[in-house]
Protein backbone atom coordinates (compact mmCIF):
# COMPACT_ATOMS: atom_id res chain seq x y z
CA UNK A 1 0.00 0.00 0.00
CA UNK A 2 2.59 2.29 1.11
CA UNK A 3 4.42 1.50 -2.53
CA UNK A 4 1.84 2.57 -4.07
CA UNK A 5 0.61 5.71 -2.14
CA UNK A 6 4.20 7.29 -2.62
CA UNK A 7 5.29 5.21 -5.92
CA UNK A 8 6.59 8.06 -7.27
CA UNK A 9 9.18 9.29 -4.21
CA UNK A 10 10.32 5.44 -4.31
CA UNK A 11 10.39 5.37 -8.36
CA UNK A 12 12.91 8.56 -8.21
CA UNK A 13 14.58 7.17 -5.32
CA UNK A 14 15.40 3.80 -7.71
CA UNK A 15 16.30 5.53 -10.49
CA UNK A 16 19.36 7.49 -9.03
CA UNK A 17 20.35 4.44 -7.27
CA UNK A 18 19.88 2.22 -10.59
CA UNK A 19 21.77 5.13 -12.84
CA UNK A 20 25.07 4.62 -10.65
CA UNK A 21 24.26 0.74 -10.37
CA UNK A 22 26.90 -0.35 -13.15
CA UNK A 23 29.89 1.87 -11.65
CA UNK A 24 30.21 -0.04 -8.75
CA UNK A 25 29.32 -2.87 -6.36
CA UNK A 26 25.38 -0.71 -5.71
CA UNK A 27 23.16 -3.23 -4.08
CA UNK A 28 19.09 -2.60 -3.43
CA UNK A 29 17.81 -3.03 -0.25
CA UNK A 30 13.91 -3.09 0.87
CA UNK A 31 13.21 -2.07 4.18
CA UNK A 32 10.14 -3.01 6.80
CA UNK A 33 9.33 -5.78 4.04
CA UNK A 34 6.46 -7.79 5.83
CA UNK A 35 5.18 -10.10 3.17
CA UNK A 36 5.94 -12.14 -0.02
CA UNK A 37 3.19 -9.58 -2.02
CA UNK A 38 4.88 -6.33 -0.59
CA UNK A 39 8.73 -7.60 -1.92
CA UNK A 40 7.05 -8.93 -5.29
CA UNK A 41 5.67 -5.39 -5.95
CA UNK A 42 8.58 -3.67 -5.17
CA UNK A 43 10.45 -5.99 -7.69
CA UNK A 44 7.99 -5.07 -10.20
CA UNK A 45 8.26 -1.65 -9.60
CA UNK A 46 12.26 -1.78 -9.66
CA UNK A 47 11.55 -3.70 -13.27
CA UNK A 48 9.43 -0.46 -14.35
CA UNK A 49 11.97 1.82 -13.74
CA UNK A 50 14.92 -0.46 -15.23
CA UNK A 51 12.10 -0.55 -18.55
CA UNK A 52 12.37 3.55 -18.33
CA UNK A 53 16.15 3.92 -17.78
CA UNK A 54 16.70 1.94 -20.78
CA UNK A 55 14.48 3.69 -22.96
CA UNK A 56 16.50 6.68 -22.71
CA UNK A 57 19.73 4.94 -23.33
CA UNK A 58 21.03 5.17 -19.10
CA UNK A 59 23.51 1.81 -18.50
CA UNK A 60 22.41 0.43 -15.52
CA UNK A 61 23.28 -3.31 -13.80
CA UNK A 62 20.98 -5.61 -15.34
CA UNK A 63 22.04 -8.10 -12.44
CA UNK A 64 21.51 -5.68 -9.47
CA UNK A 65 20.99 -7.25 -6.45
CA UNK A 66 17.96 -6.97 -4.03
CA UNK A 67 17.67 -7.53 -1.07
CA UNK A 68 15.43 -6.94 1.97
CA UNK A 69 15.65 -6.23 5.49
CA UNK A 70 14.62 -8.95 8.08
CA UNK A 71 13.08 -6.30 10.83
CA UNK A 72 9.82 -7.36 11.35
CA UNK A 73 8.67 -10.38 13.03
CA UNK A 74 6.52 -11.67 10.24
CA UNK A 75 9.87 -11.64 7.67
CA UNK A 76 11.36 -13.59 10.22
CA UNK A 77 8.57 -16.49 10.45
CA UNK A 78 8.26 -15.96 6.51
CA UNK A 79 11.80 -15.82 5.49
CA UNK A 80 11.97 -19.08 3.92
CA UNK A 81 9.64 -17.95 1.56
CA UNK A 82 10.98 -14.38 0.82
CA UNK A 83 14.31 -16.44 0.53
CA UNK A 84 13.58 -17.61 -2.65
CA UNK A 85 13.00 -14.36 -4.01
CA UNK A 86 15.64 -12.18 -2.54
CA UNK A 87 19.15 -11.99 -3.29
CA UNK A 88 20.22 -11.31 0.29
CA UNK A 89 19.31 -10.74 4.07
CA UNK A 90 19.98 -8.14 6.67
CA UNK A 91 18.32 -8.79 10.49
CA UNK A 92 17.51 -4.79 11.64
CA UNK A 93 17.84 -5.97 15.31
CA UNK A 94 16.60 -2.66 16.79
CA UNK A 95 13.56 -2.76 15.01
CA UNK A 96 13.14 -6.60 15.15
CA UNK A 97 13.32 -6.75 18.96
CA UNK A 98 10.83 -3.58 19.43
CA UNK A 99 8.40 -4.95 17.06
CA UNK A 100 8.76 -8.80 18.43
CA UNK A 101 8.13 -7.85 21.64
CA UNK A 102 5.91 -4.39 21.36
CA UNK A 103 8.24 -2.22 23.17
CA UNK A 104 8.97 1.49 22.36
CA UNK A 105 12.78 1.42 23.16
CA UNK A 106 12.09 5.38 22.91
CA UNK A 107 9.87 5.62 25.77
CA UNK A 108 11.48 5.36 29.44
CA UNK A 109 8.24 3.97 30.85
CA UNK A 110 8.66 0.97 28.89
CA UNK A 111 12.19 0.75 28.02
CA UNK A 112 12.81 -2.08 30.44
CA UNK A 113 11.09 -4.53 28.45
CA UNK A 114 12.94 -4.19 25.35
CA UNK A 115 15.57 -7.31 25.92
CA UNK A 116 17.30 -8.66 23.16
CA UNK A 117 18.24 -11.70 24.72
CA UNK A 118 14.20 -12.59 24.81
CA UNK A 119 13.57 -16.23 23.76
CA UNK A 120 11.70 -15.12 21.01
CA UNK A 121 14.24 -13.08 19.68
CA UNK A 122 16.66 -15.70 19.18
CA UNK A 123 14.18 -18.06 18.07
CA UNK A 124 13.45 -15.41 15.10
CA UNK A 125 17.12 -14.98 14.47
CA UNK A 126 17.51 -18.67 14.07
CA UNK A 127 14.44 -19.00 11.66
CA UNK A 128 15.70 -16.12 9.47
CA UNK A 129 19.75 -17.65 9.68
CA UNK A 130 18.50 -21.00 8.67
CA UNK A 131 16.09 -20.02 5.83
CA UNK A 132 19.22 -17.48 4.30
CA UNK A 133 21.72 -20.82 4.79
CA UNK A 134 18.97 -23.17 2.87
CA UNK A 135 18.75 -20.83 -0.15
CA UNK A 136 22.24 -20.22 0.00
CA UNK A 137 22.00 -16.16 -0.09
CA UNK A 138 23.96 -14.08 2.20
CA UNK A 139 22.86 -12.87 5.72
CA UNK A 140 24.15 -9.90 7.54
CA UNK A 141 23.36 -8.46 10.47
CA UNK A 142 23.27 -4.85 11.93
CA UNK A 143 22.22 -2.98 15.10
CA UNK A 144 22.66 -2.43 18.81
CA UNK A 145 23.70 -6.35 19.51
CA UNK A 146 26.60 -6.91 17.06
CA UNK A 147 28.48 -4.25 18.84
CA UNK A 148 28.18 -5.70 22.42
CA UNK A 149 30.45 -9.16 23.09
CA UNK A 150 28.30 -10.43 25.07
CA UNK A 151 25.32 -10.36 21.94
CA UNK A 152 27.97 -11.00 19.17
CA UNK A 153 28.59 -14.55 21.08
CA UNK A 154 24.97 -16.12 20.19
CA UNK A 155 25.38 -14.44 16.98
CA UNK A 156 28.62 -16.50 15.94
CA UNK A 157 27.12 -19.33 17.08
CA UNK A 158 23.88 -19.09 14.91
CA UNK A 159 26.03 -18.92 11.89
CA UNK A 160 26.06 -15.30 11.08
CA UNK A 161 29.39 -14.48 9.86
CA UNK A 162 29.18 -10.84 8.40
CA UNK A 163 28.14 -8.07 11.03
CA UNK A 164 27.49 -4.21 11.13
CA UNK A 165 28.21 -1.83 14.04
CA UNK A 166 29.23 1.29 15.13
CA UNK A 167 33.35 1.79 14.09
CA UNK A 168 33.67 2.67 17.82
CA UNK A 169 32.40 -0.86 18.40
CA UNK A 170 35.11 -2.65 15.90
CA UNK A 171 37.60 -3.56 17.59
CA UNK A 172 36.60 -4.93 20.39
CA UNK A 173 34.49 -7.26 18.74
CA UNK A 174 37.25 -8.13 17.17
CA UNK A 175 39.45 -8.68 19.80
CA UNK A 176 36.20 -10.82 21.13
CA UNK A 177 35.89 -12.66 17.75
CA UNK A 178 39.48 -13.37 17.96
CA UNK A 179 39.70 -14.84 21.73
CA UNK A 180 36.51 -17.54 20.86
CA UNK A 181 36.43 -20.66 18.78
CA UNK A 182 33.14 -21.18 16.47
CA UNK A 183 32.58 -24.52 18.42
CA UNK A 184 33.10 -22.49 21.95
CA UNK A 185 30.19 -19.87 20.63
CA UNK A 186 28.02 -22.64 19.33
CA UNK A 187 28.19 -24.31 22.76
CA UNK A 188 27.12 -21.34 24.69
CA UNK A 189 24.26 -20.73 21.76
CA UNK A 190 22.63 -23.83 22.18
CA UNK A 191 22.61 -23.47 26.13
CA UNK A 192 21.00 -19.88 25.47
CA UNK A 193 18.20 -21.38 23.21
CA UNK A 194 17.34 -23.67 25.96
CA UNK A 195 16.72 -20.67 28.21
CA UNK A 196 13.35 -19.84 28.91
CA UNK A 197 14.02 -16.44 30.23
CA UNK A 198 15.51 -13.03 29.32
CA UNK A 199 17.26 -12.39 31.98
CA UNK A 200 18.78 -15.51 32.77
CA UNK A 201 20.27 -15.64 29.19
CA UNK A 202 21.70 -12.31 29.56
CA UNK A 203 23.34 -13.15 33.16
CA UNK A 204 24.81 -16.09 31.00
CA UNK A 205 25.55 -14.38 27.93
CA UNK A 206 28.23 -11.43 29.98
CA UNK A 207 29.56 -13.61 32.08
CA UNK A 208 30.78 -16.26 29.31
CA UNK A 209 32.11 -12.94 27.13
CA UNK A 210 34.17 -11.49 30.59
CA UNK A 211 35.49 -14.82 30.84
CA UNK A 212 36.42 -14.39 27.51
CA UNK A 213 37.64 -11.13 27.10
CA UNK A 214 37.94 -9.93 30.65
CA UNK A 215 36.15 -5.96 31.62
CA UNK A 216 36.51 -3.61 30.59
CA UNK A 217 35.67 -5.47 27.36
Amino acid sequence: YCLIERREVFEAQLRAILRVSSQGDVRLMLPMISSLEELQQAKEIIEDVKDDLRREGQSINEQIRVGIMIEVPSAALMADVLAKHADFFSIGTNDLVQYALAVDRGNERVANLYQPTHPAIFQLLLLTIEAARRHKIPVSICGELSGEPHFTLPLLGLGMRDLSMASASIPRIKRFIRSISAREAGRATDRVLLMEDASQSLDYLRRRAEETLPSPY
